[in-house]
């Protein structure tokens, strides 16, 4: 076992027990990074200070102890970002399949629904609701 094998097995050890790295974590390092390079422009003490706040706490919860509390704060932080998160999956869909498939919404249900792209009217049967409505594409 090289140098660096003995490295990663005793980080592995020292891991064992503690909560690790989440989307939480991901979201404050690239914040903090984003405030990094605004601070390169801006130059002030305030944003510094933030800076060393969100790394000293997104160290915090990758090195605490209490898995069962950082855990319901990284669900909660799910929760809240749950919409947008949905909304711009949605445009990276509509973005791949452009020339392929386009988006409706239910009349009913209002649930995205993908449809082939073949121009003319067609009726459609939603899989949620069973609701069936005509479509011009």
């Amino acid at each position: 076992m090289g140098f660096f094998g003995r490295w990663r097995e005793r980080i592995a050890r020292f891991m064992i027990g503690r909560y690790g790295i989440d989307s939480l974590y991901h979201f404050l390092v690239v914040l903090c990074f984003v405030l990094i390079v605004v601070n390169l422009f801006v130059g002030s003490l305030v944003i510094s200070i933030l800076e060393t706040a969100l790394l000293i706490y997104a160290a915090f919860r990758v090195l605490s102890r209490n898995i069962y509390k950082r855990q319901r704060e990284n669900m909660f932080f799910l929760k809240i970002t749950e919409k947008p998160r949905e909304f711009f999956k949605l445009l990276k869909c509509k973005f791949r399949d452009r020339k392929t498939h386009v988006y409706k919404k239910c009349p009913s249900c209002k649930n995205n629904l993908r449809l082939p792209k073949k121009k003319g009217k067609h009726t459609v049967s939603c899989p949620c609701c069973q609701n069936r409505f005509d479509i011009k594409i």
